[in-house]
């Protein structure tokens, strides 16, 4: 008796914690639509609006009508008949993911958190220098908007690098979890982290620390 309590709860929990403006997206977020999922009930379910753009951004979209909570931890948004058009469960906090067979997988987040790291992205791109901690640049970099790999943007590295930077030879970065992260061909990769003074140190810290600062 405690578990199905307990199960309600959850289930009640997550629908109050999904009332709001979500932005449904591709992985690497090429394609959105917002989606305001609301806490009226249908026949089929609960209420939502999906914004006028959806069905041409992401044509599945259409048949959309209600969205649920399934199980413990299911957001289902559904069709007319009830039937799921895609089911999400979350994989971090206000972060869901879907599969839809034959197209690929699917993201549901928190309108304001995606657009915050939006704007994150957007102040990322753009001419970077990689400085060691006396200040002695090793080499210039530029980060683009460009798509390459999953959520990864292509990078480029300029003439005349420190070797082991160019022995390195990044082609690819993202932001995640708060650090931006430098890819290489083979998948080696740098994280570097913010700190105060509006520059990027590589992680974990050494004696002789790799900063990246902005268009040096």
């Amino acid at each position: 008796m405690l578990a199905s309590q307990a199960a309600a709860q959850d289930a009640s929990t997550l629908k109050k914690e999904m009332i709001g403006q979500w932005e449904l997206a591709t992985t690497e977020r090429s394609k959105t639509c917002v989606v305001t999922l609301k806490s009226d009930t249908t026949a089929q379910g609960l209420k939502l609006e999906l914004e006028p753009g959806c069905p041409k951004a992401l044509p599945f979209t259409k048949d959309i009508t209600a969205w649920n909570i399934k199980g413990l931890d299911i957001v289902r948004l559904q069709d007319a008949a009830g039937q799921p058009v895609i089911d999400f469960t979350e994989v971090e906090s206000g972060i869901f993911e879907g599969l839809r067979t034959g197209e690929g997988v699917y993201i549901l987040q928190n309108l304001a958190a995606a657009r915050s790291l939006a704007k994150s992205m957007d102040q990322m791109i753009g001419d970077w220098s990689m400085v060691r901690g006396n200040g002695r640049p090793i080499c210039g970099l530029t980060l683009t908007n460009t798509e390459a790999t999953g959520d990864n943007f292509q990078v480029f590295l300029k003439p005349k690098c420190d070797p082991a930077v160019a022995a390195f030879a990044p082609t690819e970065w993202r932001l995640d979890r708060g650090q931006m992260i430098l890819t290489s061909k083979s998948g080696e990769s740098w994280q570097f982290e913010a700190d105060d003074n509006a520059q990027w140190r590589r992680v974990p810290d050494t004696a002789d620390p790799l900063i990246m600062l902005r268009g040096q």
